[in-house]
């Protein structure tokens, strides 16, 4: 938590030196020099008025977070552009007469964050195939996390994703957390598990909590309860697995871990992987459903076969997709790798939280074609 804190300040100090930067890059804009006649106070009140009120409207109507991204994307830019430009004049000894940099600055600033939006809003599919030389029937699993209903699209637009991976025919669907917000509404939530009713898959569709999942706010904020959004996925067919185990087809074990956050948010506890996998049989194949990467050196040392994860939204944000590994938050951020005998899939998420853009990956469902070798 302490680290978490630490970054919000953080991320909160750039923010404001980005706000002034962006104030005193501004005031070299020619169109602002007429306007002011020259004066200082008149440049200072114009650009700040201009900065700031941008960056208010971005967060009323977007969210806050989403005005923090917006106005560091553009500095950065900015401050690239401005060096490249000082650069490239000091190399030919040449003097621009007007400010290029920032109209280039403005225009790679749009585009960034355009594509950006269209990359969180869009979802996209990625495949993998995996191999064991266990006794398994070759099966296709779909695997999806970080749905937040309510952020990039509603119970309709759910509904057309599903109706997407339908169309690939999965033999299973795994859904690996968050699969509603606290700005979930209730119709949302339950139109959205009736959506789920509608698979027909051969080995059933099973759930997992995410962070997000039981509501960090309470029930009143989104007029449901935790409780009620298990009857309404059982209601519809949807396996919830907490900490529990189902056996498929006397194949394949799915383990559905609690989420995390019940330790670490919560002061709760979960099983440990020792635990789960108690008196199970290890010639089967063992699939892992936890939301947070963040046990892989106990998830490898019990050698299950494959662990699959969401939370982290793959990085969402570039320079920033690492950051969350590098302060020991996950184990992963985005993909596949494998450690020992176990394989890891972190998936970047059908959907999105606060920030609306993903500048560092994209939206997707995962689809896991898992062989017999």
């Amino acid at each position: 938590m302490t680290m978490w804190l630490i970054i919000m300040w953080v991320t909160l100090v750039i923010t404001g030196m980005a706000l002034v930067y962006l104030c005193g890059r501004m005031i070299k804009f020619g169109c602002i020099l007429k306007l002011t006649g020259n004066s200082p106070k008149r440049q200072a009140m114009i650009c700040g008025i201009t900065v700031f009120g941008i960056f208010a409207l971005i967060g009323i109507t977007m969210h806050f977070m989403n005005a923090i991204v917006c106005v560091v994307y553009f500095a950065m830019i900015w401050m690239i552009s401005d060096f490249c430009f000082w650069l490239f004049g000091k190399i030919s000894k040449k003097t621009f007469k007007r400010y290029y940099a920032g109209g280039v600055a403005l225009i790679l600033s749009i585009a960034a964050l355009s594509c950006g939006w269209y990359l969180d809003h869009h979802v996209w599919q990625t495949d993998y195939t995996l191999t064991t030389d266990k006794n398994i029937e070759n099966i296709k699993i779909a695997m999806f996390a970080d749905s937040h209903i309510g952020t990039t699209f509603d119970a309709d637009g759910f509904a057309k994703h599903i109706t997407e991976i339908q169309a690939q025919n999965p033999d299973m669907v795994v859904i690996v957390g968050d699969f509603v917000d606290d700005d979930t509404t209730l119709e949302n939530m339950i139109a959205s598990c009736k959506a789920l009713g509608t698979l027909q898959t051969k080995y059933g569709v099973y759930f997992v909590f995410g962070n997000h999942d039981k509501g960090y706010y309470g029930a009143e904020r989104r007029g449901f309860a935790a409780g009620e959004l298990i009857a309404e996925l059982e209601k519809n067919g949807v396996k919830v697995l907490r900490d529990e185990t189902a056996l498929i087809n006397d194949m394949l074990y799915i383990v559905g871990r609690r989420d995390y956050s019940v330790e670490r948010e919560q002061g709760g506890k979960r099983k440990s992987m020792k635990q789960l996998l108690q008196g199970l049989d290890k010639n089967k194949y063992v699939l892992v459903l936890d939301h947070q990467p963040t046990d892989y050196k106990n998830q490898a040392e019990t050698e299950v076969d494959l662990v699959v994860s969401g939370h982290t939204h793959g990085g969402q944000l570039f320079p920033f997709n690492y950051v969350g590994k590098w302060i020991g938050a996950n184990d992963a951020i985005y993909g596949y790798e494998r450690r020992r005998k176990t394989d890891f899939i972190v998936t970047s998420g059908i959907s999105d939280w606060a920030i609306k853009f993903k500048t560092g990956t994209k939206s997707e469902y995962v689809m896991i074609n898992l062989q017999k070798q």
